[in-house]
This record gives structure tokens, sequence and C-alpha cells, in this order.
């Protein structure tokens, strides 16, 4: 249904439209004859049907008749109109114009009616991806971490002390991904619902760097760090930009072969500073690098991963809220390298 702004500029169209042509047109009176002022006006009516729908373009129809009877039909300036074939020309027109606009503004219903059967189909296959990353994804770390609880609850199994600290090591580690398998998820819906706070401000890329790689708990030399000491500071989200490289990072180290670890390098382009997260894992065929930008997407790199696919899409969305992006590319050697691409600071 046309809202009723649509509506309202419709009905705009349809008054002034008509009488706006009078101007350039009666001067042309007679060089382009009723056909010629009949066809101006057509347009004019199918505009206001495309723009309002059936209302504004009758009333444009039935407007336009009146004009063109008054300015251009003899006698001039009166409704009277001496020559039958005018008086079937202009009836005609008036005929032709509603069953026009009809026309249009049923095709142009049907194309709203399209589009929205095309969206609300569009957040079933998100809803049904959904319900299935929260069937295993989210309810695997919970039955790890249930069945850890259980274990040591149960006062007929003997445990040492070492089996206790390796349950709770096991506990820890399910819950950790669970608490990022749910920030990851409320984090993709404040995005799409435009509720993310952004707070742009001067940011030291290393101590952001660290603070992602202290998050995700890596390894001393599990990841490798090529950052240059000079370095200068960027316009980012320190919270945001450190979600965006944990995300990235996760997945390089997921998919990089224990002989070849994942890297982080920088340096600067054109007032950009380009941040590349390197993996050596498959890789990702060229013609499928957007849709791994797409939630719930498990392609190339990510086919055979754990997890609800939202990691590369939710790094692409903080980065773009940031002003910036973040673009794929092959890894030299074998592999897919993240580029993420963040404004430096100017100069004070």
């Amino acid at each position: 249904m046309l809202s009723q702004q649509r509506r309202t500029v419709g009905y705009l169209v349809g008054i002034a439209g008509p009488l706006a042509l009078v101007a350039p047109l009666v001067p042309q009176r007679g060089h382009l004859g009723l056909a010629g002022d009949v066809s101006a006006y057509l347009v004019v009516v199918v505009l206001s049907a495309l723009v309002g729908g059936i209302g504004p373009a009758l009333v444009a129809a039935v407007w336009s008749g009146l004009l063109l009877n008054y300015f251009f039909t003899a006698p001039l300036h009166t409704l009277a109109i001496n020559d039958p074939d005018n008086v079937v020309a202009v009836v005609a027109f008036v005929v032709v114009a509603a069953m026009v606009s009809w026309v249009v503004d049923v095709a142009a219903r049907r194309a709203d009616a399209a589009a929205a059967a095309a969206e609300l189909e569009a957040a079933d296959r998100m809803r049904t991806a959904l319900l299935a990353a929260v069937g295993h994804d989210l309810r695997t770390p919970l039955a790890a971490a249930k069945a850890v609880v259980s274990g040591m609850r149960d006062s007929e199994v003997a445990l040492s002390e070492q089996d206790r600290g390796d349950l709770l090591a096991t506990a820890d580690s399910a819950l950790d991904r669970l608490s990022r398998l749910v920030d990851n998820l409320l984090d993709m819906s404040r995005l799409q619902a435009g509720a993310l706070p952004v707070r742009l401000r001067s940011t030291v890329l290393e101590e952001v760097v660290a603070q992602a790689l202290d998050h995700l708990d890596v390894a001393p030399r599990s990841v490798v760090l090529e950052l240059p000491e000079d370095l200068p500071a960027v316009v980012a989200d320190a919270g945001l930009l450190e979600r965006v490289l944990a995300n990235l990072v996760a997945n390089a180290q997921r998919f990089s072969p224990p002989d070849r670890p994942a890297a982080v390098a920088a340096d600067v382009v054109d007032g950009w500073v380009e941040v590349h997260v390197v993996d050596h894992g498959p890789g990702i065929a060229p013609a499928d690098r957007g849709r791994v930008f797409l939630p719930f997407q498990r392609l190339g790199d990510t086919s055979t991963a754990s997890g609800v696919g939202l990691g590369l899409a939710l790094a692409r969305g903080l980065t773009e809220a940031m002003d910036g992006r973040l673009v794929a590319s092959d890894t030299e050697g074998g592999g897919l390298t993240m580029t993420v691409l963040l404004p430096v600071e100017a100069a004070s």
C-alpha cells in the first residue's frame, strides 16, 4: 500500500504537472497539433500514477482533458468543442489515460508485492539459518559445559585434582566459545538495526592488536606479528576494532597449518593504515568472496569449520561502521588475506 506522502506527491504531480505544460505547449499550437499535446499530457498522467497510484492519475486524466479542451481545441478558452473529431480525441484521451493509469497502478502494486515477498523470503531464510546455527553451534558448548558440571557433581565418580583441572578447563573453553557466539549474534543484530554505538577517536593499533590476541588467549609465537614501529595512529573505535581483529585472527588461526602460523602485518598506503590478517589455509575462490561476508555463510576457508558463520560478516559490518573497509585477497603461496583499511589520524 502506498504511503500517504506518496499519494500526496502524486496529487501534486497530477494537478501541477498538466498546468505546467500549458506555457510551453501554447506557443506550439500551430505546429504540434492536438495529437502531440495529448501525448505530452499522457506522460504526466502516467507519472502521477507511478508516484501516487490510481487516485492521483484519475485526477490528472480529467484535469488534463479539461486543459486540452480549454487551451488546445477550437473555440479556444471555452469548454465548447466545434469539431466532432476533437470531441472524440479529448474523450478518448481521458479514457485511455484512465486505463493506462489503472495498468500502471496494478503493475506498481504487483512490483511492491513481489519486493515485499522477496524481503519476507530473505528474512525466512535468515531465521532458518539462525535456528540451524542455534540448534548446533550454540548447543554444543552448552552441552560440553553441562557434561563437565554433571560429571563433577557425580559423587560416584572419583576425580583427581588433575582430572578436575582438565574438566574445568574444558568447561571454561566451552563457555568462552558460547560467549563469543552470543556476542557475535548480538552485535550483528545491533548492526542490522543501526543501534550499535561507534566512538571514533585516535587509536594506537599495536595496543588494539595486543588486546585482541589477549582476548583470544593466543599462545606465544602462534601468530606472527609484523607491525612497523613507526605505525601512525588510526581513527577507529578501539573496542570495535578489537572485535574485528579477534574475529579475523581466530579465523586465520583455524585454517593455518601448524608449520605456517597466521600473521598480522600492517603498512601505510595513501593515508590509510592497512592491517593484513594472513592465513595459509585452502583460501576462497574469487567468485565466492562476496558471499563469504554474508551472515551464516561458510565457504572455502570456512567450509569445514564450526561456528555460525558470522565472524567475517560481523568483521566487515564493524569495519564499515568505523568508516573503514575490509577486503579479501589471495595469500602468496596459498591461503586468504583479510585486509582492514582504516584512515590515518590527521596531523594536528
